[in-house]
């Protein structure tokens, strides 16, 4: 499979969060606003990148079964050093605001899937595509909840305030059930789209037969 196809697998194929539904606990949390979506997803894809590259390089030495256990000391070590950086150069807002969703990357299913599914079998380069995908579909399912439920919450997308009218924002879009409402009506739009383009592509082939 070639890098295009793996970083499109993850990024639209089998998007996490669209496709997949998988990592939402973070969704709720951090998508209150694009800037934190936006920083939860990048941090992610970079453990992701650098433990599936890493994996990828030990995985004919590690033992079949202790690989789990190898793989959670791998992450918890890039974790850790993300967590350093962000301490010394990430703004204050941002830390409180991940707080401890960045600790949590050490459990979470997305990153152990694709280092189960992809990293322990593949070499160093597919891998850290297979890995830089997923991770930047991460980011893009998590920076289009908070663009949205920041705009109709707080009137603002990016910290810029678009809708100045405080009795105009839908205060609820702030709150957990505003992520799941998100997050629904988005799948819908995707299937119904999905649905329509299939439909359309089999009238086209049945008439042009």
């Amino acid at each position: 499979m070639s890098y295009y196809k793996l970083l499109k697998k993850g990024i639209v194929d089998e998007n996490p969060i669209f496709i997949q539904l998988v990592a939402l606990c973070p969704l709720l949390a951090v998508t209150t606003s694009a800037i934190n979506g936006i920083s939860m997803g990048l941090s992610t894809a970079a453990v992701m990148v650098c433990a599936s590259a890493a994996i990828s390089v030990l995985r004919k030495v590690i033992p079949n079964e202790i690989r789990i256990a190898v793989f959670v000391i791998i992450v918890a070590g890039f974790v850790t050093i993300l967590e350093l950086l962000m301490e010394a150069y990430a703004p204050p807002a941002i830390n409180e605001a991940l707080g401890i969703f960045i600790p949590l990357i050490v459990v979470n299913c997305m990153v152990f899937s694709r280092l189960e599914a992809f990293a322990s079998k593949n070499g160093v380069l597919p891998s850290a595509a297979d890995a830089l995908g997923m991770g930047l579909g991460f980011t893009l399912g998590l920076m289009t909840l908070g663009v949205i439920r920041e705009f109709l919450g707080n009137g603002s997308v990016f910290g810029f305030e678009l809708l100045a009218d405080p009795s105009a924002h839908v205060l609820i879009m702030l709150m957990a059930p505003g992520a799941f409402f998100t997050l629904g009506v988005i799948i819908m739009v995707m299937k119904f789209y999905r649905a329509h383009r299939a439909y359309f592509r089999a009238t086209k082939g049945g008439l042009s037969g």
